[in-house]
């Protein structure tokens, strides 16, 4: 069996394919634009000799990359997409690549199934009650404009997906990550503050924080991709023990490094996020609303998360979040970055 990656370079990508190389497969294909870093990827082809393990260079801004890495492919992990950037770079670097590859795919005689990573950022979060649980029956985002352009652009890329699977039958899952983190990722989420002036803003208080370690994110991946009991299926990936924002910060500032905080209550932000709405409108967009009342409430509203479903297909955290910000920490610490 030949599996893609795409996005195979990336901090989960590297995770998941290790992951596969662990659980036996042997035939893996590895999709990176031209430029992207292949010292993991390559140091993983010299640890499993026995595996054939192809880099691809190419990208999916065209259908004919797309149809090259589809060649001989019975399942596909989507991964790629754009993380930052201007709302236009997000938009084609997540749902317009994955419309070319999605055309590609579909005029296959036989496409083979495909497991979509989307986000916990395509719920409609905001409109739920302070403390709701948010699980695979949550309501998806209705109003889209209102959220970052992160956030449009994977509900863009998530509806494609199902619309293309209802139009053409191919096997699809869909996985929605929490806060995937772990030794060379992001080292603090913007659901804990946000950095700015010289101040970390310290608005998450005692929420939630759904944090998915990025070898448990990767394994969960893999399983869901063995099983054709997942086709047409939604998974949340989120660990248990889940710390809540003030633990984090509070092991951070403990383990990695010290930070001039300022804390925010949420009122406080909810306040200051309509003030800053208003005077937008007033000054005809001359101060854009980064912050809103209605992002205000998605990121730093407050939510409880669930993982059974995920678990009842026999998933479980192989590092626990204990052991996970040990580790990530100490990278930090040692790396001098966070």
């Amino acid at each position: 069996m030949t599996t893609l990656v795409t996005g195979a370079s990336g901090f989960l990508g590297g995770a998941l394919v290790e992951r596969l190389l662990v659980a036996g497969e042997r035939d893996v294909r590895c999709l990176l634009r031209v430029g992207s870093s292949r010292l993991r990827l390559e140091a993983l082809a010299r640890a499993y000799p026995g595996a054939r393990i192809e880099l691809f260079t190419g990208g999916l801004t065209g259908t004919s990359d797309a149809a090259a890495a589809l060649a001989g492919v019975d399942l596909v992990y989507h991964l790629a997409a754009g993380m930052s950037g201007a709302a236009a770079d997000m938009f084609l670097n997540t749902v317009v690549t994955s419309k070319n590859l999605l055309t590609a795919l579909v005029a296959l005689p036989r496409p083979p199934k495909v497991v979509l990573v989307s986000s916990f950022g395509v719920y409609g979060a905001a409109e739920l009650p302070r403390g709701a649980l948010i699980d695979e029956s949550a309501p998806t985002e209705q109003h889209p404009e209102r959220r970052d352009s992160y956030s449009q652009a994977k509900l863009r890329q998530e509806k494609l997906f199902w619309d293309y699977r209802k139009q053409h039958g191919f096997p699809l899952s869909v996985l929605r990550p929490g806060v995937i983190y772990g030794p060379g990722g992001t080292a603090i989420s913007s659901r804990v503050g946000l950095a700015l002036a010289g101040r970390f803003l310290y608005i998450g208080g005692d929420n939630i924080l759904p944090l998915s370690q990025v070898d448990n994110c990767a394994a969960a991946m893999a399983l869901v991709g063995s099983r054709p009991e997942t086709d047409g299926q939604i998974y949340n990936v989120v660990d248990d023990d889940l710390p809540t924002c003030r633990q984090f910060l509070d092991r951070y500032q403990t383990q990695v490094r010290r930070l001039k905080t300022l804390p925010i209550p949420y009122p406080v932000m909810r306040a200051l996020s309509w003030a800053a709405e208003r005077y937008s409108r007033f000054s005809r967009g001359q101060l854009p609303a980064v912050f809103t009342p209605y992002r205000t409430a998605t990121t730093w509203g407050g939510n409880r998360f669930d993982n059974r479903k995920l678990k009842a297909l026999g998933w479980r955290p192989t590092v626990s979040t204990d052991e996970g910000l040990r580790l990530a920490f100490a990278h930090f610490r040692a790396a001098g970055s966070g």
